[in-house]
């Protein structure tokens, strides 16, 4: 129970930091500013979130069935280090972003806009990685969601006012800090070597005779 609660608490530590200034927040603030009914947009979020998070944790769980241990350590050290360095890039939303049809409703528009946006954002690529990492498919998928809702759900609500008051490049700064060390942990903890064990000496013949 302490390695789940772990999982989920580090997942949504890390997602909640990452999606701050991220593209789907963003997208957030634009749905809030167009439609300025928060609870469908809310609603929608998290049924996408939970949807695109349970594919990622799912393709993060198998990851860990082909890769052997120290292949495995490899590629999660260094993508977590990966991911340090691309959380610093700036991101933005793309025009076809802005331009969301609302003619399916704002829930069902939510859902399609908010899974599309997230497909190879800096959060699913993370959720793959934790779920790889800790090897928890429901505790890492329950924490990048409940992340994602604390960074997206208010910002719905209060509107840019909330993020004009917090300084995306210190929170950038801190979750790439994050990465690193969780990358530097990944390539450090590896497979100890065993100790050689003590040659058994041998009796000698007679004694073993008698």
């Amino acid at each position: 129970m302490i390695q789940a609660m772990e999982a989920f608490l580090v997942s949504t530590g890390i997602v909640a930091l990452a999606e701050m200034g991220d593209k789907t927040q963003l997208l957030s603030l634009v749905l809030a500013a167009r439609f300025r009914k928060p609870w469908p947009i809310v609603w929608g979020i998290l049924v996408a979130t939970l949807a695109n998070h349970g594919l990622a944790g799912a393709v993060g769980s198998w990851v860990t069935t082909q890769l052997g241990p120290e292949a495995l350590r490899w590629v999660l050290g260094g993508s977590f280090i990966a991911m340090a360095v691309w959380i610093l890039i700036p991101d933005k939303l793309d025009d076809e972003d802005e331009q969301t049809n609302p003619r399916w409703g704002i829930f069902a528009t939510t859902v399609v806009a908010f899974f599309l946006a997230e497909m190879g954002d800096k959060t699913q690529i993370a959720t793959v990685m934790l779920a790889a990492q800790f090897q928890s498919w429901f505790w890492v998928v329950a924490g990048t969601t409940f992340g994602m809702m604390l960074a997206n759900a208010p910002v719905v609500w209060l509107g840019d006012a909330i993020t004009r008051k917090i300084s995306l490049t210190l929170v950038h700064r801190i979750s790439a800090v994050i990465f690193a060390v969780l990358g530097a942990l990944a390539l450090w903890g590896g497979p100890h070597a065993e100790a050689p064990t003590a040659p058994v000496e041998a009796k000698p013949v007679a004694a073993a005779m008698t």
